[in-house]
């Protein structure tokens, strides 16, 4: 495993996003996510993505079992602000000071720590003041129970105005080679600032990997089943991406996967991948991508061939784009 930094904190250069082990991507198995965690923190990651909204505090409760007995070597980053009645998509944002401090305790007694490594905002509530919302998380770093603060799916300038208030460790948004959004400034604001970009949905919620067709269809739990870009006409177009990434990886001699992961990680020391599974064979499989050595010709080569605005359809439904680049 390679290494870069979150503030003061030595993270895997690729984490694991845990999301999928308790929702969104079909049927679930906490015996085999329990392995996954297990397989994942032997390899050297240390980095650990989860949300209080993730099986409304499942998947934290989840990331809590594996934690017994190994806290010290990992990093947890969860996140607050989106709530949601159990079993159902619909969401409310919410940032006030009260559910900040309601929202953080429970994190903690889920995930059994006495505290976050790092905090993020899951998305901004636009009727919150947000020199108040990073004002009431500083004062949970000043408590201990957060030792970093983060932001997801902002704007440069709510960064910035963030930072003003209290150092932002982090920033964490969907960045792949078919979404390719924070190259609008967000990348270059993180590395300004001195703070982190994680990558969410690297491999574009798996369809980057190629093993997505027309013929099979998604089973009626998995959120793709109605993500624009996974349905009708836009799936056919996006086709054509998976073909190009899957071309460039062959002649690259390594998978699709470790190829859209290791393009991410030449995009600056400062960002890090967290690419979901909840399969062993699949994270072995990302974490090879550490390993994949792309010359900066390699780099512009890949973005040309899959530029800018490429992939057919919004990144979410209309509910799941609520709170995006606030």
């Amino acid at each position: 495993m390679k290494y870069r930094t979150i503030a003061n904190l030595r993270v895997s250069a690729l984490g694991l996003g845990c999301m999928g082990m308790s929702e969104f991507y079909g049927a679930t198995d906490e015996a085999q996510s329990l392995r996954t965690l297990e397989a994942a923190h032997d390899a050297g990651v240390t980095l650990f993505d989860t949300a209080e909204s993730y099986g409304n505090g499942d998947n934290e409760r989840l990331l809590g079992r594996f934690l017994a007995g190994r806290r010290a070597g990992v990093r947890v980053a969860t996140k607050f602000g989106i709530v949601r009645e159990a079993g159902k998509y619909e969401r409310r944002i919410d940032n006030s000071p009260a559910y900040i401090r309601q929202a953080v305790e429970g994190s903690l007694a889920r995930l059994g720590t006495d505290t976050i490594d790092l905090y993020y905002v899951h998305r901004i509530d636009p009727g919150a003041a947000l020199e108040e919302t990073i004002g009431t998380l500083a004062g949970l770093v000043d408590a201990g129970k957060v030792r970093a603060i983060g932001l997801c799916e902002v704007t440069p300038a709510t960064l910035r105005r963030a930072a003003a208030v209290h150092p932002i460790a982090a920033v964490q948004s969907e960045y792949s080679l078919w979404t390719r959004d924070p190259e609008d400034g967000l990348l270059a604001a993180c590395a300004e600032l001195g703070a982190a970009f994680c990558a969410y949905s690297p491999l574009g919620r798996g369809f980057l990997t190629g093993k997505f067709d027309t013929a099979t269809p998604l089973a009626p739990d998995d959120f793709r089943s109605f993500n624009p870009r996974f349905t009708g006409d836009n799936l056919r177009a996006n086709l054509k991406i998976a073909d190009t990434v899957r071309r460039l990886a062959a002649d690259k001699g390594c998978t699709p996967a470790q190829l859209a992961l290791a393009w991410l990680l030449a995009q600056g020391e400062h960002v890090i991948p967290i690419p979901g599974t909840k399969r062993e064979a699949y994270l072995r499989e990302n974490l090879g991508a550490v390993d994949v050595a792309l010359t900066p010709a390699e780099v512009a080569a890949i973005g040309a061939a899959l530029p800018r605005g490429i992939a057919a359809g919004q990144r979410y439904s209309e509910e799941g784009m609520k709170g995006l680049n606030a």
